[in-house]
C-alpha cells in the first residue's frame, strides 16, 4: 500500500472567495513577488504541492496504472511538473507528457521541470509528431490526466500541437482528469471555450476562482471547483482589485 504524503489539505470553498479576471492574476503575482518578497518559484512550488495533495486524495492507495501529468511551456506547465514530483514522493507511478524539453523552459518553470527530470520522472515530448503519437497513447490507460498544459495568460482557440493534445485528453475516456487552475482552452476571463477545450472532472485553481468559472459556457469544462491557497497574502489579493 502507498504511504500517503501528505495529511493536511489546504483547498478551500470556491464560493467564497471573490474571482478573479486574467488582469488581477497577474496583479497579485506581481504585488506578492514586488512588494512582499515571495519568489515565483516558491509560489510555483506551492501551487504544484497543494494540487498533488488534492489529486492524491482522489486515487485509491493501491493503482497500478500512471498518473499523466501533460505540461505546458510555461508557468502552468512548472506546477505540473511540481505535481509530478510530489506524486512520484508519494509512491504513484507518473509520467510527464511535455510540450517543450526542460531544456527549452525558462525561469521557475525550468527549475521545476529540471528537478523532475534529475529525479527520473519520464518526461516524453510532444514536440515531434511521431514522438507525441507515441505519448499520447499514455492516455487511455492512465489512472489520471493532469491539465497543466495553458494557463489563464491564453486567449483564443488552442493552436498545435496544443489543440490535438486536448483533443487526445478528451478522447481518452480517463474518468478523472484534473485541470490546473483552469481547463486548457478556456478563457479565465469570458468562459468562452476555445476550440477545443479540456473537458476536466475536477479544476484545482489557485488563490481564488477565475472570473469566466461562473460562465454558463464553463460548466460543461470545469468540472468541480477546488481552490488550492498558495500562501499569498490576503493583503495582495484585495490590492489586485484596486491594482
Amino acid at each position: 500500500m502507498r504511504a500517503r504524503a501528505f495529511v493536511q489539505f489546504n483547498v478551500r470553498h470556491p464560493t467564497r472567495l471573490r474571482p478573479l479576471s486574467r488582469r488581477q492574476v497577474r496583479a497579485v503575482d506581481r504585488i506578492a513577488m514586488e512588494q512582499y518578497g515571495l519568489p515565483g518559484v516558491v509560489l510555483m512550488e506551492n501551487a504544484g504541492r497543494g494540487a498533488a495533495e488534492f489529486i492524491l486524495s482522489l486515487l485509491p492507495d493501491d493503482g497500478t496504472a500512471p498518473v499523466v501529468v501533460c505540461c505546458g511551456a510555461g508557468n502552468n506547465g512548472g506546477d505540473g511538473f511540481v505535481i509530478a514530483r510530489h506524486l512520484s514522493n508519494a509512491g504513484l507511478p507518473v509520467e510527464c507528457a511535455a510540450l517543450v524539453p526542460p531544456a527549452r523552459l525558462a525561469g521557475d518553470a525550468a527549475i521545476h521541470a529540471q528537478v523532475a527530470d534529475r529525479m527520473g520522472i519520464p518526461i516524453r515530448l510532444l514536440d515531434d509528431p511521431h514522438k507525441r503519437a507515441h505519448a499520447l497513447t499514455l492516455l487511455p490507460t492512465a489512472a489520471a490526466i493532469v491539465d497543466a498544459l495553458l494557463g489563464t495568460g491564453a486567449t483564443g482557440d488552442p493552436r498545435p500541437p496544443a489543440d490535438e493534445i486536448i483533443h487526445a485528453i478528451n478522447s481518452a475516456g480517463c474518468r478523472l482528469v484534473v485541470a490546473v487552475d483552469l481547463p486548457s482552452g478556456l478563457d479565465c476571463d469570458s468562459g468562452r471555450p476555445g476550440s477545443p477545450t479540456v473537458r476536466a472532472s475536477h479544476t484545482v485553481t489557485f488563490v481564488a476562482p477565475k472570473q469566466g468559472f461562473d460562465a454558463p459556457s464553463a460548466r460543461a469544462y470545469v468540472g468541480v471547483v477546488h481552490v488550492v491557497d498558495i500562501g499569498i497574502p490576503r493583503a495582495v489579493i484585495d490590492a489586485a482589485w484596486s491594482a
